[in-house]
């Protein structure tokens, strides 16, 4: 293991080539051409979603679903708290305020019944948020059902972040195409990737057409360049739409391999009473984009930051999880109401107590059996 176990490698086909060649062949480098057109109707086909636009990033269609749901200056979203901090920048790149929502202990993602008590105070101050970002966190649905029924009783819009759960299900139903707005990353440590790319994903294809206009910097239908409302570069290149492409032909073939890491991790540590794998909630399927884990940190008498780098002096890449952002020097004194009132945020026990795991979709059974092992010795030795 003398190179090292990396978190979340790329892992590409070999096809990949074949389709950026493509796009060489026809001189079309820059953003449109057939791979776009191509990627995005494979995600279409895929998710199910009414309609696709790909783009530059996942903040990029972030920001596009929350320009087009016309929040500005002094509007209000709220957003998932346990997330990395590219679910809520775009809030701020449009003036608006955020108010974080705290996880649940059965997918660690936003609680309904915290999100309930804040539509209601917001009722109450006649400021309800013109979106709430509900994130599916390291490719677990979130509680779906109660969410959209709680978003719906208020009138507010959904925007899903499923960056990390591209392929996981809830009832069925792929994540991301639930609420209003559905986003992915495509981003290098993804389960597949473009190098740097995402897309946004709609229930009304002419918000799709909107944002596609937006995407490309809102020019006007005109013979000299015409603009009407400040627009974006955020279209995605068609070189490396062309790597989408070969990407989405093996996306069930790398879902499949994160979550067999998933069963290995579980499997071998089943006897280890200080080591608790991610839950899984009933009625949906993760794509386990990373493998993670709860640290009895008492019994073990190490925090997940010893434990890392511990792992590191074995070649390993672990990584804590996503400090929660109403925890962030950039975010602070900002709202933020907790799974149950008055008790410890469930998201700050969880950033507190977990780890990520090496889950690169290319791991061997012999890197994995020392994934394992290292971990194992770590936490017998310091008892």
């Amino acid at each position: 293991m003398n190179q090292g176990i990396l978190l979340s490698a790329p892992h590409m086909s070999g096809n990949e080539q074949n389709y950026i060649q493509e796009a060489f062949d026809a001189n079309w480098i820059a953003p449109m051409g057939n791979n776009v057109i191509e990627f995005e109707r494979q995600i279409k086909h895929y998710t199910g979603a009414a309609a696709v636009c790909a783009t530059s990033s996942g903040t990029a269609s972030i920001h596009l679903a929350l320009r087009l749901l016309e929040v500005g200056r002094g509007d209000m979203v709220f957003c998932s708290s346990f997330t990395f901090t590219a679910s809520a920048n775009p809030i701020k790149y449009l003036g608006a305020d955020v108010t974080f929502i705290d996880s649940e202990p059965e997918t660690w993602n936003m609680s309904p019944q915290a999100l309930e008590r804040a539509l209601a105070d917001a009722k109450k101050d006649h400021r309800l948020p013109k979106a709430v970002i509900v994130v599916h966190l390291y490719g677990q649905s979130a509680k779906m059902d109660e969410l959209v029924k709680v978003c719906e009783s208020y009138g507010v819009p959904m925007i899903e972040d499923a960056a990390e759960s591209l392929g996981s299900t809830y009832k069925g139903q792929q994540t991301g195409t639930f609420g209003d707005f559905g986003i992915f990353s495509f981003n290098g440590n993804k389960i597949i990737t473009t190098s740097g790319g995402g897309a946004l994903v709609a229930k009304d294809p002419e918000m799709i057409k909107k944002a596609m206009f937006l995407s490309t910097q809102a020019k006007e239908e005109a013979l000299h360049y015409q603009h009407e409302t400040i627009g974006y570069n955020y279209r995605m290149s068609n070189v490396l739409a062309g790597i989408g492409r070969a990407q989405m032909e093996v996306l069930d073939d790398r879902i499949t391999a994160r979550q067999d890491n998933f069963r290995f991790y579980s499997e071998k540590w089943e006897h280890l009473q200080e080591v608790n794998m991610m839950p899984e909630f009933p009625n949906s399927i993760s794509n386990h984009w990373l493998s993670t884990i709860l640290l009895d940190t008492e019994k073990i008498g190490m925090t997940p930051y010893d434990v890392m780098e511990k792992m590191q002096e074995h070649n390993i890449e672990t990584r804590v999880l996503w400090k929660p952002l109403h925890m962030q020097p950039v975010f602070a004194i900002t709202p933020f109401y907790e799974h149950i009132t008055g008790e410890e945020a469930v998201c700050e026990r969880l950033f507190r107590e977990g780890l990520c795991l090496p889950s690169s979709s290319n791991l061997t059974e012999a890197e994995l059996e020392y994934v394992s092992v290292a971990l194992e010795g770590i936490i017998k030795k310091n008892k």
